[in-house]
C-alpha cells in the first residue's frame, strides 16, 4: 500500500495525463490526431530540407538580413520583382546550409581556416571576392575591415563581413565539388577515337517507305488494363506538384464616362491658372498629378503620353502652352520651358563626396559614360571640367558625346478616377455572382450565365500563381482557392483596389503522381501508335516476304524507291529523316536488304548502298561535347540532391 500511495502522489499527474489520452484515442481516431499534429506543426513552414522543417520565421529573418545588406551596399530592394530575387537568395542559403555542404562534407570536402585566410588575402582565388573587391584585396585590406568591423558599433559592418564570409566558404565547397565532377569525366584515347570515327562515317541509302498515314484504324483497340500498365511502367513521368482548378470572374474598376468628363472639368478649371503661372514647380504640386521634371525630352520620347503632346513639343518655343489633349482616361497640356542642346552620353569620374581624400579618389577614378538617369539630370548640363555633388557623390564631367536638340518641359495632368459611384456599382456586379451562387459551383456558373458575364478557367494553378490572365498580385486568390473544397465559391476578393474577383473551386490536384484517369487521353495515342507501326509491319513483311530486291518490295507495296546521300550523325544532311531509321541503317551491312523497321512515321524496307569515313568531326570536337555533357551534369548536381533529398519549398504559401 505504501509503494502504491507513493506512486499516486508523486506520478499522479502523469498517470492522469494517460488515461485522458487513452480515453480520447476512443473517442478519436489515431489517424485523425497523427494527421492533425502534422497539420499544426507544418503549417507555418516555410519549407523542408532533408528532413529539416524550415519556420517561416527563421526564413524571415534570413531575407531581412539579405535586404539589409543589400541595402548597406547601396541596392535597396524595391519592387515584386526584387523582393522575389531576396526571397530566392534566402531559401538558396537554406539549400547551402542543410543540404549541399553536408553533402559536400560526406564526400570527404573540408574548407579549412588556413585555406580561408589565404583566400581572403588574395593568395587563393575566390570568384566571391574577386566580385566583391575587383581583385583588389591584400592583408592590408582585410587588416582595415576587421579594424572597421570591431569599431562598428551598429554591428552592420559585422552583419554584412559574416555574410560575405559564409558566402565564400559556400562557394569554395561549390568549386571543389564542381572540380571533382569535371576531372573525373574522363574520355581515354580508345573512346575518343571510337567517337571520332563514329562521326564521321557516312553512308548512302536506298530505301521504301510506307507511312503510317493518319486515318484511324477501328480494328486497333487499346484497353483500359494496357493503359494502365503503361502508367505503370512510365509513372515518373507523370509527377504533378500540389495545384487547383478554377472557374472565376473579374470586374474591372475602371472610369466611367462621368468619371472621365469629371477630369476633363477639373484640368479646364485650373488651365488657364498653369498658363499664368509664374512659380510652375509650386502650382504642379498642389494642381497636377505630374511634378515637374529636370529630365530633357528629345522628339518622340513624349509619345508615351499623347502623340499629340510629342507633336506640340516639337514644334514649340520656350513658354509656348499647349491647348488640352486627351489620351485615353487622360488629359494633359504641357508649358515648353527650356530648349538647348544636350548631350545623349556624359563620361564622368565619380566618388563619394565630403570625406578625407575625395578629391585624390576621385582624380584616380576610372571615366565612365552614362545616360540620362533620373535624379542625376543635372550631369547632361553639367561643362566638362565641372563638378557637381548629386545625392552624396562628387561628379566631374570628363566628356561629352552626340548632343541633340531637348527641351523640358511642365506638364499639366489629370486622369479620370473611378468615382464612389462608379465603385459601387462594380461592387454590385461581384455581389450579384456571389450571392446568386450561394456558395456552389453550380450556382456560380448560373449567376455568370444571367448576368452575361465570362467565367475565365484556370486549371491546375500552382500554389505560386500570382496572377490570373492579365490581373498581377492575385495572391488572395490562390489562397483561398488552396484552402477551399471542391464546389466552393469565394467572396468578393478585391486585388489592388482595381479588381473585384469571384471565384469557384472545380478540381484538387494533390502533389505526387497525376491519377492515371487524368492521363489516360495522352496515353491511348501513344499504345495505338505502337500497336499501329507493329500491325503495318507485319502487313508490310507479308506482303514483301521472299523478295531479295529492293524494286521488286516496292512494287509490290505500290510505291517507289528512294535515296540519301551522305547520311551521318554529325552533320544536317540527316535532316527530314526518320531516327529509327537513320539509327538502324547507320550499323547495317552495305549492300543486305534490310526490313521491314517501324519507325516514327512509317515502315522501313532498305539497303546501305555505300559506306565512307569523313573528316570533318575531330578530336578537339570530341572535347568540346565533352565539355558540354560535364557542364550539364553540373547543372543536374543541386537539382539531383534535391530530388534524393525530398525538398519541398512552401515559399509560395506566404508570398
Amino acid at each position: 500500500m505504501a509503494v502504491l500511495e507513493t506512486i499516486r502522489v508523486k506520478f499522479g499527474i502523469l498517470i492522469s495525463v494517460l488515461i485522458a489520452v487513452a480515453l480520447l484515442s476512443f473517442i478519436i481516431d489515431p489517424t485523425t490526431l497523427q494527421s492533425v499534429s502534422a497539420s499544426m506543426s507544418s503549417k507555418y513552414d516555410v519549407g523542408e530540407i532533408d528532413g529539416k522543417s524550415i519556420s517561416y520565421n527563421d526564413f524571415q529573418a534570413e531575407v531581412e538580413k539579405i535586404t539589409s545588406i543589400s541595402e548597406m551596399n547601396g541596392n535597396p530592394v524595391q519592387g515584386d520583382e526584387a523582393l522575389a530575387q531576396v526571397r530566392q537568395q534566402a531559401w538558396k542559403q537554406f539549400i547551402d546550409e542543410y543540404l549541399f555542404i553536408p553533402a559536400a562534407e560526406a564526400a570527404g570536402f573540408s574548407v579549412s581556416e588556413e585555406e580561408m585566410y589565404q583566400m581572403l588575402t588574395g593568395q587563393i582565388f575566390s570568384n566571391v571576392l574577386m566580385q566583391v573587391f575587383q581583385g583588389n584585396l591584400n592583408k592590408e585590406v582585410l587588416v582595415q575591415i576587421e579594424a572597421d568591423v570591431a569599431a562598428d558599433e551598429t554591428g552592420r559592418m559585422k552583419l554584412f563581413w559574416d555574410n560575405l564570409l559564409k558566402a565564400v566558404n559556400t562557394d569554395q565547397f561549390y568549386a571543389k565539388y564542381q572540380s571533382l565532377f569535371a576531372k573525373s569525366s574522363f574520355n581515354n584515347a580508345l573512346a575518343v577515337a571510337e567517337q571520332v570515327k563514329g562521326n564521321n562515317n557516312t553512308f548512302d541509302v536506298e530505301f521504301v517507305v510506307v507511312p503510317f498515314g493518319f486515318s484511324q484504324d477501328s480494328t486497333i483497340v487499346v484497353s483500359d488494363k494496357e493503359i494502365k500498365d503503361y502508367y505503370t511502367a512510365h509513372k515518373d513521368n507523370y509527377k504533378q506538384i500540389a495545384s487547383r482548378d478554377i472557374e472565376y470572374v473579374v470586374i474591372d474598376i475602371v472610369p466611367s464616362a462621368d468619371d472621365v468628363a469629371a477630369a476633363n472639368n477639373a484640368i479646364a478649371a485650373v488651365y488657364d491658372e498653369f498658363v499664368s503661372a509664374e512659380n510652375i514647380k509650386t502650382f504642379l504640386l498642389s494642381k497636377s498629378e505630374r511634378q515637374l521634371e529636370k529630365r530633357w525630352y528629345k522628339e518622340g520620347e513624349l509619345n508615351t503620353l499623347s502623340s499629340e503632346v510629342d507633336a506640340f513639343v516639337k514644334a514649340g518655343k520656350t513658354g509656348d502652352v499647349s491647348p488640352i489633349f486627351q489620351n485615353g482616361n487622360s488629359f494633359y497640356a504641357v508649358k515648353v520651358m527650356e530648349s538647348a542642346q544636350i548631350p545623349e552620353q556624359v563620361q564622368v569620374k565619380y566618388t563619394q563626396a565630403g570625406v578625407e581624400g575625395a578629391a585624390e579618389a576621385l582624380a584616380a577614378a576610372e571615366p565612365q559614360w552614362i545616360s540620362q538617369m533620373d535624379g542625376f539630370e543635372d550631369l547632361m548640363t553639367t561643362a566638362v571640367g565641372q563638378q557637381i555633388t548629386i545625392n552624396g557623390m562628387l561628379f566631374e564631367v570628363v566628356a561629352t558625346k552626340d548632343p541633340v536638340a531637348k527641351k523640358r518641359v511642365a506638364i499639366l495632368e489629370k486622369t479620370a478616377q473611378p468615382s464612389d459611384a462608379t465603385r459601387s456599382a462594380c461592387y454590385a456586379k461581384a455581389n450579384s455572382v456571389a450571392s446568386k451562387a450561394g456558395g456552389k459551383l453550380e450556382g456560380f456558373r448560373k449567376a455568370v450565365e444571367e448576368d452575361g458575364l465570362y467565367a475565365h478557367p484556370y486549371n491546375k494553378m500552382p500554389e505560386s500563381a500570382n496572377r490570373l490572365g492579365s490581373v498581377e498580385h492575385t495572391k488572395e486568390v490562390t489562397r483561398w482557392a488552396f484552402d477551399a473544397k471542391v464546389g466552393q465559391v469565394s467572396g468578393i476578393i478585391s486585388i489592388d483596389n482595381k479588381y473585384y474577383v469571384v471565384a469557384a473551386l472545380k478540381g484538387i490536384h494533390k502533389e505526387g503522381f497525376t491519377p492515371v484517369e487524368e492521363v489516360a487521353a495522352r496515353i491511348k495515342p501513344v499504345l495505338y501508335q505502337e500497336k499501329a507501326a507493329a500491325k503495318k509491319a507485319a502487313e508490310v513483311s507479308e506482303k514483301i516476304n521472299g523478295l531479295t530486291d529492293l524494286a521488286a518490295v516496292a512494287e509490290a507495296l505500290g510505291t517507289t524507291v528512294s535515296s540519301k546521300e551522305g547520311v551521318t550523325f554529325a552533320s544536317f544532311t540527316s535532316a527530314g529523316l526518320d531516327n529509327k531509321f537513320i539509327g538502324a541503317a547507320s550499323v547495317a551491312e552495305v549492300g543486305a536488304l534490310n526490313g521491314p523497321l517501324q519507325g516514327n512515321t512509317g515502315v522501313y524496307v532498305y539497303t546501305v548502298t555505300d559506306r565512307s569515313e569523313g573528316a570533318f568531326f575531330t578530336e578537339d570536337d570530341a572535347a568540346l561535347r565533352e565539355q558540354q555533357m560535364s557542364y550539364s551534369a553540373l547543372q543536374m548536381l543541386l537539382p539531383v540532391m534535391m530530388d534524393e533529398a525530398k525538398v519541398k519549398d512552401n515559399t509560395a504559401r506566404f508570398y
